[in-house]
This record gives structure tokens, C-alpha cells and sequence, in this order.
């Protein structure tokens, strides 16, 4: 088969195997591109996670009580949402689970597929009360929630994939640029100027839904700003320029956030549960 051929079959083939892969954020309604099994990432998450609480050191007193009472809340909140709503539930398939890692140097949280949180202690520095860690956490869920990781898998393996294509048919030329600079030229490229950009989006779209499902969940979504102003002055100097990071700079987040917080109180009030 010629190359002109070849390329003809696969651009049939991606274009049937793209439109079959689009979906929409919930509530957002952003296009996606999703062609990882959403089950397979939750199943490798639950792995991982088991690894992790086997590590760490976690803390199991009344503190991780509280992050258990506020995820237990979304979870409720979150299902009759959608529910109501009479759209399907992004979390049928969540197996939640919470853990409190001990690490007050660490400031951050996460959420994997499929529900399973983390938060080291060093956050709850940050959050200082109930409704500043429902603030952290909606955020963290919505990742989960929106299906970021699924998003970003798949893009992965599409560049991947189409990297070693461009390779291939330049008589790799690409391979010969990355060993003469001695680094992955193609990847750093990549990475700040559709990955980077494409991070960014999820990581506004989770400060939107996040705060959606704090509020929808009773908690007071006013305090999301100050956490961000807490955090500005914590990392002061500290701070890659936007363009080199997968998050938006804090400037940037707090006037996003100020923005929606009057139309999130209106249209997101608590929610309440059949």
C-alpha cells in the first residue's frame, strides 16, 4: 500500500473513531474528547490509591470526620441534582472513599477516578473551616465528576500516536531533531501549547463546578475566594508564569470566581434531597 493510500484510510478511520468519541461536560456542556474506558482508569485509580494509603501516613480522627460528613454531603447533592435534572449521573460508577494524609508541608488535594480523595493536612491550614475545605473538595470532585483524567488520557495517546505517525513519514526527522537538541522537542511543544492551554480549561471548569456542588451541597461559597487570596500570598514569588503551568494563575482564578459567585448563589441554592 502507498503512503498516499495509507493516509487516506486513516484520516477515514479517525474521523469515524473522533465523532464517535465526543461527549459533554455535565452541567458545563463542553465538548470533549474522551476514547479511554472511563472503567479501566477507575479500576488502575483504586490500585493506586490502595498503594498510597499503604504509604502515607493518614490521619483518622475527627478531622477526617469532617471531610467525611462534607463528601458524603456532594455525593447525596450531586446524585439528586442530576437526578432532578432527568440527566444521567456521572458518579453512578464513583466507588467514593476519603483519606486524611498526614503532611502539613504539603498544601494540596486531589481526587482520582472513581471518587477516591485525598487531603493532606497542610491544606486544612489553607481552608481554615468547613466551608473553605467544601471548597477544596467541590473542586477536587468535580475533576472526578467531569472526567478530567479520561479526557487527558485520551488526548495523550492521540499525541502520541500522531507524533510517531509525523515521525515515520518525515523519514524521522523528529527522532533526529530530539537526540541532536537532547531533548523531546515535539513533547515540550505539545505541552505548552495544547496541553498546558487544555489543563488550564479543566482546572477553571473544576473551580466553576466545584463551587456549584458546594453550594448545591448547603455550603457558603463566599469563602472560595479568600481561599485563593490565602493562597496567592502563601506562594508569593513562588509562582510559574501561566503560560509554563497547568493551572491559572491565582489573579486570574480570583476574578473568575468573583465573577460567578452571585450567579452560582442564584441558580445553585441547596439543593434539596427526596
Amino acid at each position: 500500500m502507498n503512503r498516499r493510500k495509507f493516509l487516506t484510510y486513516m484520516g477515514c478511520g479517525c474521523c469515524g473513531f473522533f465523532l464517535n468519541s465526543c461527549a459533554t461536560a455535565p452541567i458545563t456542556d463542553r465538548k470533549q474528547f474522551k476514547i479511554i474506558p472511563e472503567a479501566k482508569l477507575n479500576a488502575q485509580a483504586a490500585q493506586i490509591y490502595e498503594k498510597v494509603k499503604e504509604k502515607e501516613k493518614l490521619i483518622t480522627d475527627s478531622k477526617l470526620d469532617d471531610i467525611k460528613e462534607i463528601g458524603s454531603k456532594m455525593e447525596n447533592s450531586i446524585t439528586e441534582y442530576f437526578l432532578q435534572a432527568k440527566l444521567n449521573d456521572p458518579t453512578a460508577l464513583f466507588d467514593w472513599e476519603y483519606i486524611l494524609i498526614d503532611n502539613k508541608k504539603i498544601r494540596n488535594a486531589w481526587c482520582m477516578p472513581g471518587g477516591k480523595i485525598a487531603i493532606y493536612s497542610g491544606m486544612l491550614e489553607v481552608t481554615k473551616n468547613t466551608n473553605g475545605l467544601a471548597a477544596v473538595m467541590g473542586h477536587e470532585i468535580a475533576h472526578a465528576v467531569a472526567k478530567h483524567s479520561v479526557e487527558r488520557a485520551s488526548r495523550n495517546t492521540v499525541l502520541n500516536v500522531s507524533t510517531q505517525l509525523i515521525d515515520i513519514f518525515s523519514g524521522g526527522k523528529l527522532s533526529t531533531v530530539n537526540r541532536t537538541t537532547g531533548m523531546n522537542t515535539v513533547g515540550l511543544i505539545s505541552q505548552l501549547g495544547i496541553m498546558n492551554p487544555f489543563n488550564r480549561k479543566q482546572e477553571s471548569e473544576a473551580d466553576y463546578l466545584g463551587m456549584i456542588f458546594s453550594s448545591l451541597s448547603g455550603y457558603d461559597i463566599r469563602e472560595t475566594v479568600k481561599i485563593w487570596e490565602r493562597m496567592k500570598e502563601l506562594n508569593k514569588g513562588k509562582a510559574q508564569p501561566e503560560f509554563m503551568s497547568t493551572h491559572p494563575s491565582a489573579d486570574n482564578r480570583i476574578k473568575k470566581i468573583n465573577e460567578w459567585t452571585n450567579q452560582i448563589l442564584l441558580e445553585y441554592p441547596p439543593i434539596n434531597i427526596s
